[in-house]
């Protein structure tokens, strides 16, 4: 028998798609741009060892909180716009590191591609054993950004994408021999950035917008699902308007009022998503979450994710269907 635990690839339609973006982990997400989400998700399982990459093609918001010992280790293949993890902004085929139960959070500008890897930690001295700094574990417990070389970042992440497109034609399995290969070869792609590239920067800490912004989304957390205005936050954090506004556009693009306008749209989106036809209506969802004229909320809707919300309804089932695709680049 073959080790692969798994070998799939999914087209994506909606945001949710992405909940699995780690193979292993769910990540919670939010669509910031506007446009019907398209995009590619793949993963290969080797064991307890993963190789996930995907593209997506609006701005996203994604946050982890890890429930597990996994390390994880990214890297970013493709931007178009900004692309930021916790405070350090990420260039083209950077590494970083998310260290087991680290909570993650990210922020994806626009259209975007990664590759992330998630094996436990007892597997990094035999993995990176090569290297005596990045076979100790310990090295790899605190959260790390590695700018990647230029040249070579960009041939280690070419490489990444034919190894899974490989290893995702493969159906015949994999010998232990081999898999450990496989394994080896997807964690050199990774530590050759991270060898030829400076020190980590690991010594920047959240600046005082991010810290706000995370206090929001804790608010909003405790909210649940119902719509929150933006003057019960100013009242919940004793923070003006002005400086709530500075604080968003500083790390999302986005006014508080827009941001929060686009989170009841998600939420309503996954609503209706997972809906069955019947089961609710579009006035209902849409009243629920703040939106009292229904042309506007539809309008709304439309813009965000291409589509109306009648279509959205009892439709989710179909796009979650796993079908072959092709390369992803």
């Amino acid at each position: 028998m073959g080790q692969f635990l798994l070998v799939d690839s999914r087209k994506l339609d909606g945001f949710e798609g992405l909940h699995q973006a780690v193979h292993g982990s769910h990540v919670d997400v939010m669509q910031l741009g506007r446009g019907r989400l398209r995009g590619t998700l793949s993963h290969v399982g080797i064991g307890d060892f993963s190789l996930s990459i995907g593209t997506f093609n609006v701005g996203m918001r994604t946050q982890r909180v890890s429930s597990d010992n996994k390390l994880i280790i990214g890297m970013l293949l493709a931007a178009q716009e900004r692309v930021a993890h916790w405070s350090f902004d990420m260039q083209l085929n950077d590494v970083l590191v998310i260290p087991p139960l680290l909570e993650h959070d990210g922020v994806f500008h626009g259209p975007s591609a990664y590759a992330a890897i998630r094996f436990d930690l007892t597997e990094v001295a035999s993995l990176f054993g090569g290297e005596a700094r990045l076979g100790d574990p310990d090295t790899w417990r605190s959260r790390g950004h590695f700018r990647a070389d230029r040249e070579s970042g960009a041939i280690a992440s070419r490489r990444l994408v034919r190894i899974m497109s490989h290893l995702r034609s493969n159906t015949h399995g994999l010998t232990p021999s081999t898999a450990d290969f496989w394994k080896r070869s997807i964690v050199e792609c990774m530590a050759a950035n991270v060898m030829s590239s400076l020190p980590p920067d690991d010594t920047g800490w959240l600046p005082s917008a991010r810290r706000l912004i995370r206090r929001v989304e804790q608010h909003l957390d405790e909210a649940g699902t119902r719509p929150v205005h933006v003057s019960e936050i100013c009242a919940a954090l004793g923070v003006s308007r002005r400086t709530l506004h500075r604080a968003f556009q500083e790390v999302f693009g986005l006014g508080p009022v827009t941001f929060l306008r686009h989170k009841r749209l998600c939420t309503a989106h996954s609503i209706l998503h997972a809906s069955a036809p019947g089961s609710t209506t579009v006035a209902a969802v849409a009243m629920e979450q703040g939106f009292y004229e229904l042309g506007r909320f539809s309008q709304y809707y439309f813009a965000m994710f291409g589509e109306h919300p009648s279509q959205t309804l009892g439709g989710g089932a179909p796009r979650q269907n796993l079908e072959p695709s092709g390369h992803e680049f």
